[in-house]
């Protein structure tokens, strides 16, 4: 293995690494009721007021897995090794690592609007991060060789899903918060929606050059 396979091989192992431990992390936020010996109801009463930590983990769990399913591909799209990578790279984890607290601060805090406000810039400023990073990585001369254009133009263009979703959630937590955490469900829309979009242009761009 060259040294330049090397190093994009553990840029990408300390990644998977730090995604894994963040998502483990949003479980262990979740305080666990410590009842004692107590009634069934009341052991559905806590339970209920965990309501929301649940939600904030399933809603944290699926972004945090998107980002690394597309940190995933990306990264399998590439061929040799950029140093300029590792700083993006670094930031984009950084906020990753920071998530598990800024979904507990968000799900201990329902309807208030600065925990909402924190939780939906935190998604942003990680899906931004992401975007800069893949910008970065997919070009020339690092893609593998086999690498279609038009997977570049797709997988770009699928970065934008979350940037998009967390900047309406951030604008709707002012009005109406914890509500605002619906919109993230666009997301799997934008992630198809986009890429076609993208891919349409890029088409007709060809089309009218050739």
């Amino acid at each position: 293995m060259s040294t330049q396979a090397s190093q994009l091989e553990r840029l990408t192992f300390f990644s998977d690494a730090v995604f894994a431990i963040a998502i483990t992390l949003l479980v262990i936020e979740i305080e666990v009721p410590r009842l004692g010996i107590a009634s069934d109801a009341a052991y559905l009463a806590a339970l209920h007021e965990l309501g929301p930590s649940f939600m904030g983990f399933v809603i944290s769990f699926l972004v945090i897995g998107a980002l690394w399913a597309a940190h995933h591909r990306v990264f399998g799209m590439l061929g040799d090794y950029d140093r300029q990578l590792v700083m993006p790279n670094l930031l984009l984890l950084m906020v990753v690592a920071f998530m598990p607290f800024a979904t507990a601060l968000m799900s201990a805090n329902t309807l208030a609007r600065v925990p909402e406000l924190f939780y939906s810039a935190t998604l942003l400023v990680a899906g931004l991060l992401q975007c800069w990073l893949f910008g970065r990585a997919l070009r020339a001369p690092y893609l593998q060789p086999d690498c279609p254009a038009a997977e570049v133009v797709a997988v770009r263009a699928r970065s934008w899903a979350l940037p998009c979703a967390a900047s309406l959630s951030l604008v709707l937590a002012w009005f109406a918060p914890a509500y605002n955490n619906f919109v993230l469900l666009l997301i799997p829309l934008l992630v198809r929606l986009l890429p076609r979009m993208a891919l349409a242009r890029w088409n007709r761009r060809n089309a009218d050059s050739g």
